[in-house]
């Protein structure tokens, strides 16, 4: 059954044991108490830009600080509907969950690089690591997966190659 996966898959599955949890947490924290969930380690790059360069009210800044706790579970959620697809697909048939991890990279890593810029900018060296090693983990699996091929299909692709009769470019016709 696991030998058919892909490597990006595998690290998909990873990817989603680590970001499940802790972007989960983050978001909660900020859901429990929005300005001290903000200024947690996690989205403390984001707080401390949105403090020294945007003119926010108290409650513009709860407002923005739910919308990031809201794209974090949302990378959480697809995250989750990943794990679920891949976990049926093993069931059941080799099927296609790259969608699901595919949006989940694509947001994750948009939310990543934007801390981690604001981390740069605010001069947070904490929270640039940590952003940093988040966005390389995404866009290393986003590229995992754009170049990775299925090895049920290599085998398919392979076994039509063998049964097909090989003609070379120079020979004659098989009807003469």
């Amino acid at each position: 059954m696991s030998k058919d996966w892909r490597i990006s898959t595998i690290n998909g599955v990873l990817l989603a044991c680590y970001f499940i949890p802790s972007w989960t947490i983050s978001a909660m924290k900020i859901w429990i108490s929005p300005i001290r969930g903000f200024y947690d380690r996690t989205n403390i790059a984001a707080a401390m830009y949105v403090s020294d360069y945007l003119s926010l009210s108290a409650m513009g800044t709860i407002r923005l600080a739910w919308m990031i706790a809201l794209c974090k579970i949302t990378v959480a959620a697809f995250f989750l509907v990943f794990l679920l697809l891949v976990i049926r697909a093993a069931i059941r048939n080799k099927g296609g969950a790259d969608e699901a991890l595919a949006f989940a990279l694509g947001v994750g890593a948009f939310i990543s690089m934007a801390s981690l810029i604001a981390a740069s900018k605010v001069g947070e060296l904490a929270a640039l690591r940590l952003h940093a090693s988040e966005s390389l983990l995404l866009i290393g699996a986003a590229i995992l997966l754009i170049i990775d091929t299925d090895p049920v299909e290599e085998r398919k692709n392979g076994a039509s190659v063998q049964a097909a009769p090989n003609y070379d470019y120079l020979s004659s016709s098989p009807n003469s």
